[in-house]
Parts: C-alpha cells; structure tokens; sequence
C-alpha cells in the first residue's frame, strides 16, 4: 500500500463497509454467534422455585419479599470482547492477484469486525510486527469498527522481521479476561508455538493465515531475483530448470505443513486465506469445519 489520501481511505471504508454488510447478512448470519462463545452466564429473571431446582440458585430477598421461594435464572453471556491483531511486516505488501496478502488481512478483518458488531460485541485492534506499533482498546458501536478500518487501510507495512511472541506477550498484559483474538499474518516466522499455547489457553485464538500463490510455485520465466521484504536479503534464481522449481514448491509445502501442524499440536484453529481465492469461500469452510469440531 503507498501514501494514500484521506478521500481514498474514506471510499475504500465505504466500499468495504457494502461487501462486509452484505456477506454478514448473506454469509455469516447466526454462524459467527453460534461458533463463538460468551464469557460465561449472565442473569437473566427470576421465577417461583419448582421441584428440582437447585437449591444455591435460590433469590432470598425475592423470596423474602414474595413470601414463596423464587430462583434465579441464568442465560449464556452473549456479549464477547473481540481482538484483531494484525500483522504490518513488509512482507504483506506482496501479492500476484488483484490484492496483496495485507489488502486480504485488512477486508478479513473488517469482514469479522462487523459480525462483532452485529453481535453487539466489543472489538480492538493491535498492530504489530518486530513490535507493536499500535494499540486500539476494545470498544463498542459502528463508530469504533469504522474508525479502526480507516486505520487498517491506512496503515503502512513496516520493513521488521514479526516477532509473534513479543505481540503475544503484549496481548497476555493487556488483557487479562477471555477475548476472542483473530491473529492475521502470513506468518513468515521463526516458530511461536509456545507463546501461540499461553495465548490460547486463556483466549480463544484463531489463526488467520494469508499468503499468495507464488509463495509456493515458481513459473518458468528464466532468471528472477527476488528481495526479502523484512531482511532485505536478495536471491537470484534461475527458474528455467524443473528441479529448482520443484525444490522451492517442496520447501514451501513443508513450510506450510510446519505451520499448520504446529497450530494444531497447540490447539489454535487455522483459517487459511489465499490472495487469489474469494475469502468468503475460505469462512465457510472455517466455520464447517468449527462447527463439527463443537459437536
């Protein structure tokens, strides 16, 4: 993404703000409130006590005051807090198709950001790579969602090596509570499977994983050189032989099985997101496959 001006950035809110309404109605709607939970039980009424009921749930002062003994009832608390932190590395400005892969990881965002809303849900924002270098608190209402989009889509990449741990470390200080936190990243990392487990044994983490097609499949165009984003490191590659090509397809699909062997093994769900394929293709299949799971 390049320096944009605020009338750009207001019609790229506006534009995401139409499809994002649209597949929240026509995509998501009851599936993002069934697959994630609130924190607990709230209050909901009281009612006379009746055979069986537990007796801790009894409201004394009603039953003072009624003369008959009254229980409370409880319902599942709905309201959720909703993190999203999203991964600024340079190495998201890269993208063959129509978008880059940080383009994709903003409207993914967005997209869930608005299902929060609808669900009347609190939602931040944090942006990181080598660091966090922004921090949006968890708020309610349209005003917030709209504000962080603008900040999304704002946002320049940062030429750091991502350091989750570091991002994770922040996110376990700051918020003490259950959250639910979507991580968004093409995840160009060294291993954080630890800190990827403290995280997710007290919030409900998903991973959302971008990446491009020519990450994995070299075309057969002879020399290309290519630079590393985050490091600057520059490699020329001679990509006329099959056995270069087939080299780099292997060493990215182990990169890939890596990846998503090591969420698993820590228990992180993985949503994952190609540049080139509609992402509301890749949401039903993360909410089908959750929702089997669940069961």
């Amino acid at each position: 993404m390049s320096q944009q001006t605020v009338a750009e950035i207001l019609r790229k809110v506006q534009q995401i703000q139409i499809v994002a309404n649209r597949s929240v109605n026509d995509l998501l709607a009851g599936q993002y409130r069934s697959l994630f939970r609130g924190r607990g039980m709230e209050f909901d009424e009281v009612r006379e006590y009746q055979a069986g009921d537990e007796i801790r749930t009894i409201d004394w002062n009603v039953t003072a005051r009624a003369g008959s003994p009254y229980v409370k009832r409880f319902s599942e608390e709905r309201e959720l807090t909703v993190l999203f932190l999203l991964d600024v590395s340079a190495s998201g400005a890269f993208g063959t198709g129509r978008q880059s892969k940080l383009e994709v990881m903003v409207e993914m965002a967005a997209l869930l950001m608005f299902s929060a809303l609808k669900n009347n849900d609190k939602v931040g924002l944090l942006f990181f790579a080598g660091e966090v270098h922004a921090y949006y608190p968890p708020r309610k209402g349209k005003s917030n969602v709209l504000r962080l989009i603008r900040e999304m889509i704002a946002v320049e990449p940062v030429a750091e090596e991502t350091n989750l741990g570091q991002t994770l470390q922040f996110l376990s200080r700051v918020h003490k509570r259950r959250s639910v936190v979507f991580l968004i990243s093409d995840f160009q990392a060294e291993d954080s499977r630890s800190p990827l487990a403290v995280s997710n044994h007290r919030h409900d983490l998903v991973a959302i994983t971008v990446s491009d097609p020519r990450e994995r499949a070299l075309p057969d165009v002879g020399f290309l050189t290519f630079r590393d984003a985050e490091t600057g490191e520059i490699v020329e590659v001679d990509t006329r032989h099959p056995r270069v090509r087939a080299l780099f397809a292997e060493s990215a699909d182990r990169r890939q099985e890596a990846l998503s062997d090591g969420l698993r093994r820590v228990g992180v769900d993985e949503l994952a997101v190609s540049t080139t394929e509609p992402y509301a293709t890749s949401l039903r299949r993360f909410f089908a496959s959750r929702e089997r799971r669940q069961r």
